[in-house]
């Protein structure tokens, strides 16, 4: 993601504090926010058989609840996390994305919007809609 944003205007600011404040959102995304989620992601699809699996999931919801007030704290009322979307939006949302099912976004409003925002945006959509493409062999039309 780095290296696209680099290469095409629009994903990572020209001012130089609004670059890097935009680049340490990308690394945040997937060093702080992301493990929580995939570690919950991977107890739901693989632990639910286990004995211990009723006790051990309100921590891990809980310890994705932290990362997500954080950053519900940071949007507060804005529409991206530093001004104009950027990379690090881009990256904070698709981590975001895998908690669609989990009911946690439910319970921030302001996340769930920011989500919307980010996967309604016609680059997004347009990528996601390739990215299918691959997956399923299907022909995207001209």
């Amino acid at each position: 993601m780095l290296h696209i944003a680099e290469r095409h205007a629009g994903l990572l600011p020209t001012e130089p504090n609004a670059r890097a404040r935009a680049i340490a959102w990308m690394f945040a995304a997937l060093s702080t926010l992301e493990p929580p989620i995939v570690e919950l992601g991977m107890a739901m699809l693989f632990e639910r058989d286990k004995g211990w699996y009723a006790e051990r999931l309100p921590m891990l919801r809980d310890r994705v609840r932290v990362r997500l007030g954080e950053l519900s704290r940071r949007l507060s009322d804005a529409d991206w996390l530093d001004g104009a979307f950027s990379a690090g939006d881009l990256m904070v949302v698709t981590v975001l994305r895998r908690l669609n099912t989990s009911g946690l976004l439910d319970e921030y409003p302001d996340i769930a919007a920011y989500v919307a925002r980010g996967e309604a945006r016609p680059a997004f959509r347009r990528a996601f809609e390739a990215q299918l493409a691959v997956f399923t062999g299907a022909r995207l039309a001209p």
